[in-house]
C-alpha cells in the first residue's frame, strides 16, 4: 500500500475508508484512464463497497496531494526551450 506522511493525515479525518486506500484509488484514477466504474468494480473486487460519485469526490479533493508530492521530486528544468518547426504537406 501507499505510505503517507503524517502531516497528510488530518485531511483524511472523517472519512470511513483508511488513507492509504483512498490514495491508491486517486492515483489509480491519475496514472492509468480508467472510469469511475470500473474503479468501482475494482473496489468490490477488494472487497469495499464505495459508490463510482465517492470515488470522483476522492479524486477532487486528493489528487492535488499526488500533484504536489510529484512536483516536489521532479527536477527543475531550464528557463528557455526551443521547438523544431515540423510542416505536414496536405493533398499532395
Amino acid at each position: 500500500m501507499l505510505t503517507l506522511c503524517p502531516k497528510y493525515l488530518p485531511k483524511f479525518k472523517g472519512f470511513c475508508s483508511s488513507p492509504s486506500v483512498i490514495m491508491l484509488f486517486v492515483y489509480m484514477k491519475c496514472r492509468f484512464s480508467l472510469s469511475y466504474r470500473e474503479l468501482e468494480e475494482m473496489m468490490q473486487i477488494r472487497g469495499a463497497m464505495v459508490d463510482h460519485s465517492t470515488l470522483q469526490r476522492w479524486v477532487r479533493r486528493f489528487a492535488k496531494l499526488i500533484s504536489d508530492r510529484v512536483r516536489q521530486c521532479k527536477k527543475p528544468v531550464n528557463s528557455s526551450w526551443r521547438m523544431d518547426e515540423t510542416y505536414i504537406k496536405l493533398g499532395g
